[in-house]
């Protein structure tokens, strides 16, 4: 059976989230811009070899609804943060999102660190199974540049781009789902950084100490995008490079 992945795709309003979502799930694209309030769609795809049921929820981008976006969709495996290369605004809008989820991700680390010390506590000093306590893997956050198609018009340049998510402790690309450049590539992105978040949970399962505090830097830290993947990176969207 094929392991399920929750993804939630959040940023500014007609940055092209739902253009995205709909070139992974139907292979579709319009030019036409209709505000979504919240679509949700699924969709199998295989990474490395193995199955995984892809999740979808495509959130609104408009001001107005993101007291809702706060209350229903912080629960996912990951988030994919997307902005419009053509608009300057548009990555500042991402702040909101990510100071949501950066809140989300200590809420389970604190919750996990709650579990931990309760289990201990009733084995009485004998050995923990680890896999029982519900422990929550922090979400994957991986930043997504659209409309790289859009060259002439292009606000924020790639390096930009990835100097913002590295900060952040986000992976990135660049896309275009009009020319279905990298959006394949994201969502399998997003499928390994969600298997190595809960791998990395079952490794430090073995040590509560490790878990209860190193692990949060630890987490934090293989989150965030390395130079070897931003060497990677630089070469994945050099199609949408200017």
């Amino acid at each position: 059976m094929a392991d399920k992945v929750s993804v939630t795709i959040c940023g500014d309003g007609g940055c092209g989230k739902s253009s995205i979502t709909l070139r992974l799930v139907r292979s579709q694209w319009t030019s036409e811009y209709d505000p979504t309030i919240e679509d949700s769609y699924s969709v199998t795809r295989t990474v490395d070899g193995l199955p995984y049921f892809l999740s979808l929820t495509d959130t609104a981008g408009q001001e107005e609804y993101r007291g809702l976006w706060a209350a229903s969709n912080l629960k996912s495996d990951a988030f994919l943060l997307v902005y419009d290369i053509t608009n300057a605004a548009s990555i500042d809008t991402l702040e909101y999102f990510m100071e949501m989820i950066d809140i989300e991700t200590d809420q389970r680390m604190e919750d996990n660190q709650r579990r931990i010390r309760a289990a201990k506590s009733a084995a009485g000093g004998k050995a923990i199974d680890y896999s029982t306590l519900g422990l929550q893997p922090p979400p994957v956050k991986i930043v997504a540049g659209n409309k790289c198609d859009l060259k002439d018009a292009r606000a924020i340049t790639s390096r930009q781009g990835l100097e913002w998510a590295r900060k952040r402790g986000c992976g990135f690309m660049e896309t275009s789902a009009r020319e279905m450049v990298n959006i394949e590539e994201t969502f399998a992105l997003i499928v390994r950084r969600v298997v190595e978040a809960r791998k990395q949970l079952a490794q430090g399962g073995a040590d509560p100490q490790a878990v209860a505090g190193q692990q949060r830097v630890q987490w934090k830290r293989n989150m965030a995008i390395t130079d070897t993947d931003a060497g990677s990176l630089d070469r994945g969207i050099s199609d949408c490079s200017v």
